[in-house]
C-alpha cells in the first residue's frame, strides 16, 4: 500500500532515472543552433578538441554534452536523421553502462551512435555487437557515414577475414562484429604463439544490440573451438568385436532412462574378453590407468544395446547419419559426442571417423564479463532484468517511445484441439487478408511455420519465392486494386539480405509473412513497404532521369500502401502460440505499432500447446465440456492472459536458476581460464623466459627429492632407487645418487644442490652448444606448446568430472563445492606437470638449423549451437553437448588455397549454411552438399 502511494507521489526509479536526463537533454538542444552555422570541417576539427580534452584530463562524462551535440548534427547532414529526445537518454544509458529498453522503430541503431562516438574519443576502441554478419557490415556502413565524417575510423568484423583484417579491424576506433567472431577472436588469440599475432587489443567498451538475445538465449551454449585427435579407430574396432559377446544378464538396461551398466558378472567377463584381445594389460577396468579403455568400452556397450539401426540412424554411402526423433529427418553432418558416433561406425564396419577435442571454449556470460564497461539495447529486457543485473550487473532502463503507443493488444482465443486452433487462426488470416491489413503470423519452430504454411496452400494460398525479381509483383497488383491477397512469404532461415527484404515488405496492405523468431531482425516493418529497398531491388541498370522517375512513382505507390494499411488497422500481429518466456512474445507483439502507427495483436492457443500442458490441460479440457464449449469455439477472458503470463513467469524463473547453476560450474573454469590465459601472454611478451625455465627446473628438483627423502627419514627409509630414475626421467641425467646416499651423514640438502648444480650445469652447456639466441627462441616455443597441451588435457579431464559430479549429492555433499575442490587439485596438478614436461623436454631437446615453417595454429573447427534449432551459427550444422551431441563444426576460415568452383576437390570441407563455392548462390546444404539417397 505504502509502496504504491510513494510511486505516486515520487514516480517509480524508472521515471526518477528517465527524469535526471533532462537537464543534459535541454544543454544539448541549446547547442543545437550553434553547431547548424559551423562549416563541416570545424564540425569534423571537434573530434580531434575532443581527444585532446581527454588526454588533459577531461572525463567523458564532462564531453558527454558537445559530444552528443555533435553527433546529432553530423547524423542530420549524412543520414538526413535528427535523433529525437528520447534517443539522446537512449545514448546516456547506454554510456552508463546500462541496457536501453526501447521499442521497435525507435531506432536503436542510430542511438548507439551517440555513445559509441563519445567513448571512442579515449583511443581505446569501442566494440558494437550484432547478432549476424548481415547487420554488422550494414550498421557500419550506414552508421559509418556518422563515424567517418566526424573523422573516426571503423573496421568491421564478419566470418572469412584473415588475421591481417582482423587486427586491422580492431585497430579502427569503433568496431561492428558478432558475438561469435569476437568470442572466438579471443579465443583464437589466446592460442597464438607471439604477441604480434593477436588480433584483439583489449576489451573497454561494448553495446550489444539485441542483448537479450545474446546474453540470455545465446549464452546457453558455449563457444568451443575443437581440432582432431590421433586416429583410435583401431581401438573403437577391437573393442566392438568383444561387446557381442556379452550376455544380457551381463549389464542392466533401462531404455526409459536411456543407460546402460555392466553388472558385477559382466564387469568380470569383461575384464577376462579384454585380457585375451590384448587390451586390458595389468590392473583391473576400472584402475585409473585404464579409464579411456572403460570410456570407450561404455561408448560401445551403448551403441549396440540403446542404438538401433533404420530408427536412430541410418547407413548410407558408407556413413552412419542420425535421425532427429522428433522430426524424423536425417541429420547430414552432425555427429554424437564423446566417441558415441565412432563407436556406431565400428558397430555398423564403416570407417571410423577421427574425434574431435576441445582446445578452448567460453560462455558469452564470462566473455563479455571482461569489458571495462558494457551496455546493451533491445526492444525487451524488463522480463530478464533480475538476470542482467545478477550475472553482468547491468540496470534495465525503460525509454518512453517518442509517440504514445496505439497497439491494441487483445485477449488469447483458446481451443481445444491443436485441428481447431488452426482452423482459427486460417480464418483470422482470410479475413485480415480481405480487409488489405498487413499480417505477420509468429510461430515457435520452424516445423510449425511450414505446417502453417501447407494447410494455407491447401486453403488456396501461393507460396511467394523471393529467388524471382519478380515475385512480388502479384502483392503489389492486389494491394493496388484493394483485392483480398492470396500470397504469403516465410521467414524461418537465419538472417541475410533476402530476409531483410521479406521483413522490409511485410508492411504491404494485405501481405501475409510467416516467421518464427522475429529478434534481430535489424529492419523494421513499415506500412505500405520499405522504399529504399524496393528501388535497390527494382530498378538496377536505370540511370538517370527514367530511375528518378521510377523512384518517384514507388514513394508514390508506398505512400498510397501506407494510408490504406493504416485505413486497414494498421499491422496484425497474430501469434500460433504462447512461448514460454514472455520475452519473445513481446518481441513478436513489438512489431506493430511501430512510431505511434496503429497496430492490433492476439494470440491463439490450444490445450494441446506445450506451455498450456503446465496447467493440467486434461482438467481444464473436461471443465470447458461441461461448460458446453463446441468444436471450433473459443473461450476468451482475461484471467486466461493473467493465468498464462504467472506459467510464463514459473518457466522463465526456472530456466534462469538452470543458466545460474550452469554459469557456477563455468566461472570455476573460468578462473583457471582467466590465470592461463594472462600467464601465456607474459610468456610471449617476455624477450626470454630463461629464468622461468630455470625456477620450473629447480621446482622438479625439489619435488623430486621431497618424494624420494621424506623429511625426517632415516637413510634406509630413502627411495633412492627411485630418485636415480626421476632424475634420469626429468633431467636426463645419470647421476651416482646410489653412491651419494652410502656417504656418512649426508642430507637430503646436500644430495639437492649436487643435483641441482649438475642439471644447472647440463643446461647451460646446451645453451652455450645451441647459442643462447636459439635456446631463448626455443624455450618460449617449449613453454608454450606443453602449457597448452595440458590446459586441453585439463579441459577433457574437467568435463567429465562435471559429468559425474552431481553424484556426490548422493553422500550429502555439495556438487559444485566438490567440483571446485577437485578442480583446484586438478590445476595445482597442472602446474606440477607442466614444470616437469617443459625441464623433461628442454634437457633432451636436439636443435636442427633448417628453413622455419611458417607459424600456423593447428587444424581447428569453430562450433556454436544456435539454442533455437541445434544447428552450429558458424556456417555448419552440428548438435552439440548442450543437446547430447557434438562436434563435427564448421572450419575456421582458411586461406591458404582459394576455392576453384570447377573443381570440388580444392573446396576442402564447406559448411552446410555456407554459399555454395560452384557459385550457384544457394546453401552448400541445398546444392552440392544435398544429400541423395
Amino acid at each position: 500500500m505504502f509502496g504504491s502511494l510513494a510511486k505516486k507521489i515520487f514516480g517509480s526509479v524508472n521515471e526518477r532515472r528517465l527524469k535526471s536526463f533532462s537537464p543534459k537533454v535541454a544543454a544539448i538542444n541549446a547547442l543545437e543552433a550553434e553547431l547548424e552555422k559551423l562549416s563541416d570541417d570545424a564540425l569534423r576539427a571537434r573530434t580531434e578538441m575532443f581527444k585532446a580534452e581527454v588526454a588533459a584530463g577531461k572525463t567523458l562524462d564532462e564531453l558527454l554534452v558537445p559530444a552528443f551535440a555533435t553527433v546529432r548534427e553530423a547524423a542530420k547532414r549524412t543520414l538526413g536523421q535528427r535523433p529525437f529526445d528520447v534517443q539522446l537518454i537512449g545514448g546516456m544509458v547506454l554510456h552508463e553502462g546500462s541496457i536501453a529498453e526501447m521499442r521497435t522503430g525507435e531506432g536503436k541503431t542510430l542511438v548507439a551512435t551517440l555513445p559509441v562516438y563519445l567513448n571512442a574519443l579515449a583511443g581505446k576502441g569501442v566494440h558494437v555487437v550484432t547478432v549476424n554478419d548481415y547487420l554488422a557490415r550494414r550498421d557500419s556502413e550506414w552508421m559509418g557515414q556518422i563515424y567517418r565524417f566526424l573523422g573516426l575510423e571503423v573496421g568491421v568484423i564478419v566470418h572469412g577475414l584473415d588475421d591481417a583484417e582482423r587486427a586491422a579491424a580492431y585497430r579502427a576506433d569503433i568496431t561492428y562484429g558478432t558475438n561469435n567472431e569476437y568470442g572466438f577472436d579471443y579465443l583464437r588469440d589466446n592460442m597464438k604463439y607471439e604477441m604480434a599475432q593477436m588480433v584483439q587489443r583489449g576489451h573497454n567498451y561494448a553495446i550489444v544490440d539485441e542483448v537479450d538475445s545474446i546474453l540470455v538465449d545465446e549464452a546457453r551454449t558455449p563457444l568451443i573451438i575443437s581440432g582432431p585427435l590421433d586416429d583410435r579407430s583401431e581401438l573403437y574396432n577391437a573393442i566392438d568385436v568383444v561387446i557381442p559377446r556379452l550376455d544380457r544378464a551381463d549389464y542392466d538396461l533401462d531404455e526409459k532412462q536411456r543407460t546402460v551398466s555392466l553388472t558385477e558378472d559382466g564387469t568380470e567377463k569383461i575384464e577376462q574378453l579384454l585380457r585375451e584381445a590384448g587390451l586390458l594389460k595389468e590392473g583391473d577396468l576400472y584402475d585409473a590407468q585404464n579409464a579411456t579403455l572403460v570410456h570407450h568400452m561404455n561408448q560401445a556397450l551403448r551403441a549396440h544395446t540403446l542404438f538401433q539401426r533404420d530408427k536412430d540412424y541410418i547407413v548410407r554411402n558408407n556413413e552412419v547419419v542420425i535421425i532427429d526423433e522428433f522430426t524424423g529427418r536425417m541429420m547430414q553432418g552432425r555427429r554424437y559426442s564423446e566417441g558415441l558416433h565412432q563407436a556406431l561406425e565400428a558397430k555398423e564396419h564403416v570407417q571410423v571417423q577421427p574425434e574431435n577435442q576441445t582446445l578452448a571454449s567460453i560462455t558469452f556470460q564470462n566473455y563479455f564479463r571482461l569489458y571495462s564497461k558494457l551496455a546493451g539495447m533491445t526492444g525487451t529486457a524488463a522480463t530478464e532484468a533480475d538476470e542482467f543485473m545478477e550475472i553482468y550487473n547491468l540496470d534495465v532502463v525503460e525509454v518512453p517511445t517518442n509517440r504514445p503507443v496505439s497497439r491494441l493488444d487483445e485477449d488469447d482465443e483458446v481451443y481445444r484441439t491443436a485441428d481447431e486452433k488452426y482452423k482459427g487462426i486460417i480464418r483470422e488470416i482470410e479475413t485480415a487478408s480481405a480487409r488489405g491489413q498487413p499480417t505477420l503470423v509468429g510461430t515457435t519452430s520452424i516445423e510449425k511455420s511450414e505446417h502453417l504454411a501447407e494447410l494455407l496452400i491447401k486453403d488456396g494460398f501461393t507460396l511467394i519465392d523471393f529467388d524471382n525479381p519478380h515475385a512480388l509483383e502479384p502483392l503489389y497488383k492486389a494491394a493496388r486494386e484493394g483485392k483480398g491477397i492470396r500470397h504469403f512469404a516465410v521467414l524461418n532461415a537465419r538472417f541475410h539480405e533476402q530476409e531483410a527484404f521479406i521483413v522490409a515488405q511485410a508492411g504491404v496492405p494485405g501481405a501475409i509473412t510467416i516467421a518464427t523468431n522475429m529478434a534481430g531482425r535489424g529492419t523494421d516493418i513499415q506500412l505500405g513497404g520499405n522504399a529504399k529497398m524496393r528501388i535497390e531491388r527494382e530498378l538496377v541498370g536505370l540511370e538517370g532521369d527514367a530511375r528518378a522517375l521510377r523512384e518517384k512513382e514507388v514513394q508514390a505507390e508506398i505512400d498510397s500502401f501506407k494510408e490504406k494499411a493504416l485505413a486497414a488497422g494498421g499491422l496484425y500481429v497474430l501469434g500460433t502460440e504462447r512461448h514460454e518466456s514472455r520475452r519473445i512474445d513481446n518481441q513478436l507483439r513489438g512489431r506493430s505499432g511501430r512510431q505511434g502507427d496503429p497496430g492490433k495483436s492476439k494470440f491463439f492457443l490450444s490445450l494441446q500447446d506445450d506451455l498450456m500442458r503446465i496447467f493440467g490441460s486434461d482438467r481444464m479440457d473436461g471443465m470447458l465440456s461441461k461448460l458446453g464449449l463446441k468444436e471450433d469455439e473459443a473461450i476468451v477472458h482475461p484471467w486466461i492472459n493473467k493465468a498464462i503470463e504467472r506459467a510464463q513467469a514459473k518457466v522463465e524463473a526456472r530456466n534462469f536458476d538452470i543458466r545460474k547453476n550452469i554459469l557456477k560450474y563455468d566461472n570455476v573454469m573460468n578462473d583457471q581460464r582467466k590465470v592461463v590465459f594472462e600467464q601465456r601472454k607474459e610468456f610471449m611478451a617476455e624477450e626470454s623466459v630463461r629464468e622461468t625455465i630455470d625456477d620450473m627446473r629447480h621446482g622438479v628438483i625439489e619435488d623430486i627429492v621431497s618424494r624420494a627423502i621424506p623429511e625426517n627419514a632415516y637413510a634406509e627409509q630413502w627411495n633412492v632407487a627411485g630418485l636415480k630414475q626421476d632424475v634420469a626421467n626429468f633431467l636426463n641425467l645419470d647421476l651416482p645418487v646410489e653412491d651419494w646416499a652410502k656417504e656418512e651423514g649426508i642430507a637430503d640438502d646436500e644430495i639437492r644442490e649436487r643435483i641441482t648444480k649438475a642439471a644447472d650445469e647440463a643446461y647451460a652447456q646446451r645453451i652455450e652448444t645451441n647459442s643462447s639466441d636459439v635456446m631463448t627462441y626455443v624455450e618460449k616455443q617449449v613453454l608454450l606448446q606443453s602449457l597448452d597441451h595440458l590446459w586441453r588435457e585439463h579441459l577433457v579431464t574437467l568435463d567429465h568430472l562435471r559429468q559425474v559430479i552431481g553424484w556426490r549429492g548422493l553422500a550429502q555433499r555439495d556438487p559444485l563445492n566438490e567440483y571446485k575442490s577437485e578442480a583446484f587439485e586438478l590445476f595445482n596438478s597442472l602446474v606440477g606437470h607442466l614444470g616437469e614436461q617443459v625441464t623433461g623436454q628442454l634437457m633432451r631437446i636436439q636443435v636442427v638449423f633448417q628453413q622455419p615453417e611458417p607459424a600456423e595454429l593447428p587444424p581447428m573447427f569453430a562450433q556454436h549451437l544456435d539454442p533455437a534449432t541445434g544447428e552450429n551459427e558458424i556456417a555448419g550444422g552440428s548438435l552439440g553437448a548442450a543437446l547430447g551431441f557434438g562436434a563435427t563444426a564448421a572450419p575456421l576460415a582458411d586461406h591458404s588455397r582459394q576455392r576453384d568452383p570447377t573443381d570440388p576437390s580444392t573446396w576442402g570441407r564447406v559448411g552446410r549454411n555456407e554459399s555454395c563455392p560452384c557459385g550457384s548462390g544457394r546453401k552448400f546444404k541445398h546444392c552440392h552438399g544435398q544429400f541423395v539417397a
